[in-house]
């Protein structure tokens, strides 16, 4: 498999001139643009096993055509991965316990060179395969790999050691530690990750007052916008994302960030007053002085109670995965904000793929 290398500044480019002309009917400025390493960006990656005679190997298949298409490299994947995958294949063919019905192999990453591998099948995991699972672990490690091993089948999770993995980022001059969960959201591309992190704590800088987060994740941007607030509430509804991020901000001695576990409608009819949640008992909404709000929903955007809530609010950082939906939003939060800066982070090289932030402070 081979990357454009050579085009990427033209399709970066393209990219830039589409978000502009999206953003043009809300006055917004000039774009700030972060790029992407032109290869090895991407910290996670899946593949099918595709069994042929008495071989397998990792395959991909084209969304459009549906073809088959073998992956010996992926240069997308960051280096640990692709190391990985030409460790692991061979070291999977000495035990038929180990690829007999493999189908899937998940592989997340780090900066750190820390790797979880999972194995993904079609039967169920025995004592048998579990030792030879563990074994296969401390070949690995015997080769220099700091990693977890996990099998997953229909019902069943075996883990070797953990299923997570602590990344450490440098972000505004500071080390962070994120705990990043197997089969749960993390961000794709670390180094643009920084960017956007040190984009937002740019944009709240000299705030006052608290900031309210809605899909708060691991606590990947509460954690490092809680410097910039008195306090910072945040709701996130994955129970194993709550976790890692209560996790992350004992690991980082972050002192005024709360995480509820709750969904951002739900949030919404609690501080509308419609509905009472066990879940908020203990906790004083009243306390809070929210004049910042933080988003970053998934692809669907904001629902049009969450849009009304967000208005509320005198300033709104919005990190948005599709310019369409951002746009359905900016329909309304413009009539009573203004975007005071913009940007556009090229998550996703090679696609038209979109990642985008907006700073709208209250007319």
């Amino acid at each position: 498999m081979q990357l454009p290398i050579s085009q990427y500044a033209e399709l970066l480019q393209k990219k830039y001139e589409k978000l502009t002309a999206l953003l043009h009917p809300f006055n917004a400025p000039a774009i700030q643009l972060f790029d992407s390493p032109k290869s090895h960006y991407r910290m996670r990656a899946e593949f099918r096993i595709w069994h042929e005679k008495d071989d397998f190997y990792h395959v991909m298949f084209n969304q459009t055509t549906k073809q088959r298409c073998r992956i010996d490299s992926f240069p997308i994947a960051n280096e640990l991965i692709n190391r990985m995958m030409k460790t692991l294949l061979p070291l999977l063919k000495q035990r038929e316990v180990l690829y007999h019905r493999l189908f899937q192999i998940d592989y997340l990453s780090t900066l750190s060179n820390k790797i979880i591998v999972s194995l993904l099948y079609h039967k169920s995991l025995s004592e048998e395969w579990k030792s030879a699972a563990e074994n296969l672990r401390n070949l690995l490690i015997d080769q220099g790999y700091d990693v977890q091993i996990i099998g997953r089948a229909s019902k069943q999770k075996i883990c070797l050691k953990q299923d997570y993995v602590d990344e450490m980022l440098l972000i505004a001059g500071r080390n962070y530690v994120y705990r990043q969960v197997e089969n749960t959201f993390t961000q794709p591309n670390a180094l643009v990750n920084v960017k956007m992190l040190e984009w937002a704590i740019a944009c709240t800088k000299n705030s006052k007052g608290d900031l309210l987060e809605l899909y708060c994740g691991n606590g990947n941007f509460s954690i490092a916008l809680a410097q910039n607030f008195r306090k910072v509430l945040a709701t996130e509804i994955a129970k194993p994302s709550v976790e890692a991020a209560q996790f992350n901000i004992v690991k980082n001695r972050i002192d005024n960030l709360q995480i509820i576990r709750m969904s951002a409608e739900e949030f919404t009819q609690a501080l509308n007053r419609v509905r009472e949640f066990n879940r908020l008992k203990g906790i004083d909404l009243s306390s809070y002085e929210c004049n910042t709000i933080f988003v970053d929903p998934p692809r669907a955007g904001l629902d049009p109670e969450t849009v009304k809530l967000v208005q509320n609010y005198e300033r709104i950082l919005y990190i948005s995965c599709n310019p369409y939906t951002l746009c359905d939003n900016l329909t309304e939060l413009s009539k009573t904000h203004r975007i005071e800066k913009a940007a556009l982070f090229d998550q996703f090289p090679y696609t038209e793929h979109m990642e985008s932030g907006v700073w709208l402070i209250r007319k």
